[in-house]
């Protein structure tokens, strides 16, 4: 690519298979193939915000770990991902069992991804960048996941590039002890943190993350961002002592998968750009809205012309979405 990344993201993407219909799968006769994954969701939405971003992964020697690279490096990331011989690309499956349910089955364990170690992380890279951002996903993949993370975090630290943590918990691959445990070891490091008020608290076991504000004022430290996503409410930031807070936005919502991911993308962005703090978060909530209105998990990541519609109270083109 021609510009150096400013951002950097280290995670697992899988292939993603999903029902278009409402059904159980015991029973469906087909499913759409695509890719899902909170790093590279998020390293797409940068680039369609016009920021050169990196993805640093592993996927199998396999035919969906080549639709895995393809689709995320034809949307402009650019890409550091071996193929493992020995390992699949990891699996997530959507379907709809009833109009109002919807059902995630994912095969991840022993995961080309998995295996990630410090040694993927390419030499300088996150050194060059201004930012690297990671989630709470990948510690809980692998010990050797975990390693990479650490070892990306203090690299980062160490180079003076911001370090931007999502917590993004998931149940399925350990439990809020387990994720807490092991972000101890980067908490330090990290200039902005992100997550929803129930994510925040497993950071803050002594409050029980009904109410953002004393989250964010316990998990904060000088020169720390925090910020708390809270969907349809929009959101809170509180830095330097400062609260904000914005509303979120009302839209047709198709699908909610990856609107977290789309926030933290014009979030970043906008801190990219040198917007003050409630601009940061306009944008987020924007881009997080957005993502709700097309389904996938990335495929609704917003342009820029497309938030600026939004925000200043039109929509977004439907040409373009």
């Amino acid at each position: 690519m021609s510009s150096a990344p400013r951002v950097v993201t280290v995670g697992e993407t899988m292939a993603l298979m999903h029902s278009s219909t409402i059904g159980s799968l015991a029973h469906l006769p087909s499913v759409d193939l695509a890719i899902g994954g909170a790093e590279s969701n998020l390293a797409i939405g940068l680039r369609r915000l016009g920021v050169p971003t990196a993805w640093v992964s592993r996927v199998g020697a396999d035919p969906l770990g080549a639709r895995v690279v393809r689709e995320i490096r034809a949307e402009g990331v650019e890409v550091h991902c071996p193929t493992d011989p020995q390992r699949p690309t990891g699996l997530m499956i959507k379907s709809h069992p009833t109009g109002s349910t919807t059902r995630v089955d994912y095969y991840r364990s022993g995961s080309a991804a998995s295996a990630l170690t410090p040694a993927d992380l390419p030499e300088h890279l996150i050194e060059q960048a201004e930012i690297l951002h990671v989630s709470g996903i990948t510690p809980l993949l692998s010990t050797s996941a975990h390693a990479t993370v650490v070892t990306a975090v203090r690299r980062a630290a160490a180079a003076g590039v911001r370090v931007s943590l999502d917590v993004n918990h998931r149940s399925r691959l350990g439990s809020r002890d387990d994720l807490a445990h092991l972000l101890t070891e980067v908490l330090e490091q990290v200039d902005l943190l992100i997550g929803g008020p129930e994510e925040l608290a497993l950071l803050t076991p002594d409050l029980d993350g009904s109410a953002p504000a004393p989250l964010l004022e316990a998990l904060a430290r000088p020169g720390r961002q925090v910020v708390a996503k809270l969907g349809p409410d929009g959101a809170a930031a509180l830095a330097d002592g400062q609260l904000h807070q914005a509303a979120g936005h009302a839209v047709d919502v198709v699908d909610t998968v990856g609107a977290g991911d789309a926030f933290v993308a014009g979030y970043l962005s906008a801190l990219l750009e040198g917007l003050d703090i409630p601009a940061r978060l306009a944008r987020a909530n924007a881009c997080g809205a957005l993502a709700c209105t097309v389904p996938g998990d990335w495929e609704g990541a917003a342009r820029l012309h497309e938030v600026e519609a939004l925000l200043v109270g039109g929509d977004a083109d439907p040409v373009s979405r």
